[in-house]
């Protein structure tokens, strides 16, 4: 919807008029940079207060607490709910077609509309965003499983 309102509504209401893949990284970006400062904070307060007093208390200042001490400690917090955050982009990615872009939905209709066949290439078309969706699924898991070994290790 925000793609579509940005695109048709508001752009034009200002006079702006920009190309329509742009518009779909500048919506998708804006979006999902909501999103993601606010895994990003929330990761960062789930660590324990007591950290940071510690990480003062050694005589390390603030700068170097947060990225020695409590970042490292949240980033094991953020990494699946940022991986999640990615998966929806890909997925929200389908729509683009709605402005005008070229996108997989856009091929696979041509496709169709060659031999009047559409099942098939639509068929294929969710084959290929299953399948990005798995490769980003597991390389997210491989890297929790990562982190996950390094706290074991410590």
């Amino acid at each position: 919807m925000q793609l579509l309102v940005a695109y048709y509504v508001m752009l034009p209401m200002i006079g702006v008029n920009i190309p329509a893949l742009q518009v779909c990284v500048l919506v998708f970006g804006l979006n999902s940079a909501a999103y993601v400062s606010e895994i990003m904070r929330s990761g960062i307060l789930s660590v324990d207060p007591g950290q940071m007093e510690a990480g003062r208390a050694l005589g390390l200042n603030y700068r170097v607490t947060m990225l020695k001490i409590v970042i490292p400690q949240a980033v094991k917090n953020i990494v699946p709910t940022l991986g999640n955050e990615f998966i929806s982009l890909i997925k929200e990615t389908s729509v683009v077609s709605f402005v005008g872009e070229a996108d997989l939905y856009v091929a696979f209709n041509y496709i169709g509309s060659n031999n009047y066949e559409f099942m098939v290439p639509y068929l294929v078309m969710a084959l290929i965003y299953i399948a990005l969706v798995a490769v980003a699924a597991l390389i997210i898991r491989q890297l929790e499983r990562s982190l996950r070994k390094s706290d074991r290790r410590h």
